[in-house]
């Protein structure tokens, strides 16, 4: 008889979780440290590829340490997700051949106080200044 097995995560979950458990740690990790961090049982090469993307995304740094690497926030943990949520959107925004159509039902679904926070952010926003990368320098 198989064992039960765990129910899948949301997409970005593990991402998620293992970003906290390195912001909680206050210190780089290597992947067997995180992996312990986690606290959960993972395969170590799950975890590996898990730092890996984040480290690809922007969204950590590493640094060799022996055979391996230490993995650290890229930015100030408290505003990580929202540049990792930013980044997914305008990655789904670019891969659509609707982007007017996604715009107008994107803002037509935003609730109200949501929806002047967009405008107010539209009317201070300088177009040709360059974006922030997930690290706070210059971008796109």
């Amino acid at each position: 008889m198989r064992a039960a097995r765990r129910p899948r995560r949301e997409p970005g979950a593990l991402e998620r979780e293992v970003l906290a458990a390195i912001a909680a740690a206050g210190r780089p990790l290597t992947p067997a440290e995180t992996l312990a961090e986690l606290g959960e049982p993972l395969a170590y090469t799950t975890v590996m590829t898990t730092l890996a993307r984040l480290h690809d995304k922007g969204a950590l740094t590493r640094t060799p340490a022996g055979r391996s690497y230490t993995y650290a926030p890229a930015a100030d943990p408290d505003t990580l997700d929202a540049a990792l949520t930013a980044r997914q959107m305008t990655r789904l925004l670019g891969a659509g051949t609707h982007r007017a159509e996604t715009l107008a039902r994107f803002v037509a679904d935003l609730r109200p106080e949501d929806e002047q926070l967009l405008a107010d952010l539209l009317a201070t926003h300088q177009p040709d200044a360059e974006a922030d990368n997930i690290d706070g320098g210059p971008g796109r």
